[in-house]
């Protein structure tokens, strides 16, 4: 079940969910409002022809940073990597999902294209995969409100929780947008023959 806020509040209290900086004045009904922090990661077009999903690029994308006065732009069409300012940490018995804000969502800004679930056990920033699906550009502020996150009980504590060394999880700790890792699924495959 969706925890409402006094639920949030309890779990928070009880050290059961983090979230680094925390503001009472983000606590929605059934959510938490969050932040994008000043660090995006661009693609770089002409880095690659194509991405080839069994090789790492490590020139795909470059990270700019979001003056304090001033805003970054989103082109219509584009795709750029950002991240919550809010560190998040799950206990091995609370999952999340992290979703876009309505009216950000009506200007045509998408915060995830897949990557919207929350793992217990997750511990760092949140990566956004952000998109503008509008005609005319968006301005993207430090500190803004960008999205909202959701926790909900799970039936009994995980076995293994994100981050646990027999899951190879890719993204534990980060602390700033990550490029995809998708290119360790087939150096493991590769291995495994």
């Amino acid at each position: 079940m969706t925890l409402s806020d006094r639920t949030i509040k309890e779990e928070i209290k009880k050290g059961n969910i983090v979230i680094d900086p925390f503001s009472p004045n983000d606590v929605q009904p059934a959510s938490v409002d969050l932040h994008l922090t000043n660090k995006i990661l661009v693609f770089n077009n002409s880095s690659a022809p194509y991405i080839d999903l069994m090789k790492e690029i490590p020139n795909l994308t470059s990270e700019v940073t979001i003056p304090n006065d001033q805003p970054f732009i989103l082109h219509p069409g584009e795709f750029v990597l950002g991240s919550t300012l809010e560190k998040i940490s799950l206990s091995n018995k609370i999952v999340a999902r992290i979703e876009g804000k309505s009216s950000l969502g009506r200007l045509g800004l998408l915060i995830h294209s897949t990557a919207g679930f929350v793992d217990p056990g997750w511990n760092g920033n949140l990566t956004l995969e952000l998109a503008n699906v509008s005609r005319l550009p968006i301005t993207l502020y430090f500190g803004m409100r960008i999205g909202q996150i959701s926790f909900s009980f799970l039936t009994s504590e995980v076995d293994k929780e994100y981050g646990n060394k027999d899951l190879k999880s890719r993204y534990q700790n980060q602390n700033s947008p990550l490029a995809s890792r998708a290119h360790i699924d087939f150096s493991s495959q590769i291995k495994r023959k």
